[in-house]
């Protein structure tokens, strides 16, 4: 291993360090009450360390953001191989809810807070693979969908935006606490995670009633 190639090895464990500090200290803490100091304190650097990575919190959530994507789309990659489009839509459906609920504080931290996307829209950076291929990835489903016949008349862009929508809706109502408070859930003894997915499939259900 050359120098060059050594210090780029050197440069992304470091980057990696600092992620998990600052990712640990954000949940401890809460995010208002973690500043660059609190994270150069736990890994045992200097504050100017941090900056020398990171310009700012804003751009450390960013990169923990881009990772969560990548944990994402690893759970989409098998579905594939589901040769029915609106099959692996359903199943699309459930492997989000299943991150999440696996993920939960991770999901919370990342999907729910505006900080990452703050940084996204005042970063000089235009690209965001992670994220772009999360969306392409159901957009292509909704539109392999539509090739067979199912909510051809809707735009795929905004029909695909509305399935995430409702998906992520049943996440933070889930994580939030919320879901266990609609009072007919509440005097059931049916697990939460049985509802989220029960309530996933009538919805793709009443999709399929939109095919013409």
């Amino acid at each position: 291993m050359g120098v060059k190639e050594r210090k780029e090895r050197d440069r992304q464990e470091m980057r990696e360090i600092i992620l998990k500090s600052a990712y640990k200290l954000f949940l401890e803490r809460g995010f208002d009450d973690v500043s660059i100091r609190n994270v150069a304190e736990a890994i045992e650097y200097s504050p100017a360390t941090i900056y020398l990575y990171f310009k700012d919190k804003n751009e450390i959530i960013h990169a923990l953001h881009r990772q969560a994507f990548e944990m994402l789309n690893k759970q989409f990659q098998p579905l594939a191989k589901i040769a029915d489009p609106f099959a692996r839509l359903s199943e699309m459906g459930k492997a989000y809810i299943k991150f999440a609920i696996k993920n939960a504080e991770m999901y919370k931290l990342l999907f729910i807070r505006s900080e990452p996307m703050e940084h996204l829209a005042n970063c000089q950076e235009t690209e965001w693979k992670e994220g772009d291929m999360a969306f392409d990835a159901l957009a292509q489903t909704v539109a392999q969908c539509q090739q067979k016949g199912y909510f051809k008349n809707f735009d795929t862009h905004q029909f695909s935006m509305m399935t995430w929508s409702f998906t992520h809706g049943l996440c933070a109502l889930r994580l939030s606490g919320h879901l266990g408070r609609v009072k007919e859930e509440r005097e059931s003894n049916r697990k939460l995670d049985q509802i989220m997915n029960e309530t996933l499939s009538t919805f793709i259900q009443t999709l399929q009633k939109l095919k013409k």
